[in-house]
C-alpha cells in the first residue's frame, strides 16, 4: 500500500493522456470519404446508415438542416460531427425542398460530387470507425449534432486543418492518401476536443470524466497501471481529496465508482488482448490484477455478458468490423 499521495505521483513513470489512451483502445480513426462542391439553389438530403459522420465546410457556406435540431449555418471553417442524428439536409437554403444524393450529385470520378449550377460552397466528408465494442465507450456520449465553430478559439488552427485536408484529399500526389488520413485524425480528435469542452458538462460519463482536471490524476493512475490493486483511499490521495468527496464527485461526473470504472477499462483492456494476442486467460487474468482465472473469468462475464474464451472465439471468428458511415 502507498503511503502518500507523492508516492502515488512516483508510480507514475509515463504520462498518461486518457483521452489517447481510450481513442487508441477502440482504435478510433477518421475516414474522410469525398465531398461536394455547390452553388446556386440546391438541397441534399442524407440517410446515414451508421451512427457518427463528420462534414466541415472548406469555402462558402450551407445550412445544415438535422431531425429534431433548429437549421444550424454552417461557414468556412466550421465542421460538424452528427451522431446517431437520422436523416439530414445540406442546403443553400432552407426553403429549397431537399433530393437524395442519386438525383442531386453529379459524380465526376473524383473525390468531390457536383451540386447545383456553380462551385461557392466546397465540403469535405467522412466517418468515425471504431472497433468492436468501442460504440459503447465513444459514440453514446456524443451530443447529436456538435459543431466546431470558425469563430472558436480553434478557428485558426482548423481552417488550416480543413485546407490541407482539401489540399490532399484532391491532390493527385505521392502519398495524399496517407497524409489526407492524418489530417483526418486530426480532425477527429479537434472535434472530439470542442465536445468535451462544450458539451460534457450536460451529462455524466466519459466525456466529462475526461474534462475534470482534478480527477485527472486518479484516472491517469488506473490507466497507467490497471493491474494494481489500487484502493479507493490511494486514488482519492493523487487528487488530494478525502475519500468521501473523490467518490461522490467521480460518480457526479463519470456516471459510475472508480472502482466500477476500473473494472470496465480492465475489461475493455481484456477485449483487445482477447481479440488480437495469443497470450492466455490466466496470463491475461494476472496482467490485470485479478487473483486466479476464475476471479477474471467471472468479472468479464459479470462485465460484457459472455466468458473470456467464447468472447476469443466468437471475435476471431468473424471479420474485425467497424462502425462506418458513408462521406
Amino acid at each position: 500500500m502507498l503511503d502518500s499521495a507523492d508516492k502515488v505521483r512516483e508510480s507514475m513513470t509515463v504520462v498518461s493522456d486518457p483521452l489517447s489512451d481510450a481513442l487508441e483502445l477502440v482504435r478510433a480513426r477518421c475516414r474522410i470519404t469525398g465531398g461536394l462542391r455547390a452553388g446556386g439553389r440546391w438541397s441534399v438530403r442524407f440517410r446515414p446508415q451508421v451512427p457518427v459522420k463528420i462534414d466541415a465546410v472548406v469555402e462558402g457556406h450551407c445550412w445544415l438542416l438535422a431531425d429534431g435540431q433548429q437549421p444550424m449555418l454552417l461557414e468556412a471553417g466550421d465542421a460538424v460531427v452528427l451522431s446517431q442524428s437520422g436523416a439530414f439536409v445540406l442546403c443553400s437554403d432552407p426553403s429549397v425542398p431537399p433530393a437524395d444524393p442519386d438525383e442531386a450529385l453529379v459524380r465526376s470520378g473524383g473525390p468531390l460530387a457536383q451540386v447545383g449550377s456553380a462551385d461557392e460552397v466546397v465540403i469535405v466528408g467522412g466517418h468515425v470507425e471504431v472497433d468492436s465494442g468501442g460504440e459503447e465507450l465513444l459514440l453514446p456520449l456524443l451530443p447529436r449534432v456538435t459543431r466546431v465553430a470558425s469563430r472558436s478559439p480553434e478557428s485558426a488552427e482548423l481552417r488550416s486543418l480543413l485546407q490541407r485536408l482539401l489540399a490532399e484529399t484532391t491532390a493527385d500526389r505521392p502519398g495524399a492518401a496517407f497524409a489526407a488520413a492524418q489530417y483526418a485524425q486530426l480532425l477527429l480528435v479537434q472535434v472530439l476536443r470542442l465536445a468535451m469542452e462544450q458539451e460534457a458538462a450536460a451529462q455524466p460519463g466519459w466525456l466529462s470524466l475526461l474534462t475534470d482536471l482534478a480527477l485527472r490524476p486518479a484516472v491517469t493512475l488506473m490507466h497507467d497501471k490497471p493491474g494494481y490493486a489500487w484502493g479507493l483511499a490511494e486514488l482519492a490521495s493523487a487528487t488530494s481529496m478525502s475519500r468521501s468527496t473523490f467518490a461522490t464527485r467521480f460518480r457526479a461526473t463519470a456516471g459510475q465508482p472508480p472502482l466500477a470504472y476500473l473494472t470496465r477499462w480492465r475489461m475493455r483492456l481484456a477485449e483487445r488482448a482477447l481479440r488480437d494476442e495469443d497470450m492466455t486467460i490466466a496470463a491475461l487474468a494476472a496482467e490485470l490484477g485479478y487473483a486466479s482465472e476464475s476471479s477474471f473469468s467471472h468479472a468479464f462475464q459479470r462485465t460484457i455478458g459472455t466468458t473470456p474464451g467464447r468472447y476469443r472465439s466468437a471475435a476471431r471468428a468473424r471479420p474485425r468490423s467497424s462502425s462506418a458511415l458513408t462521406g
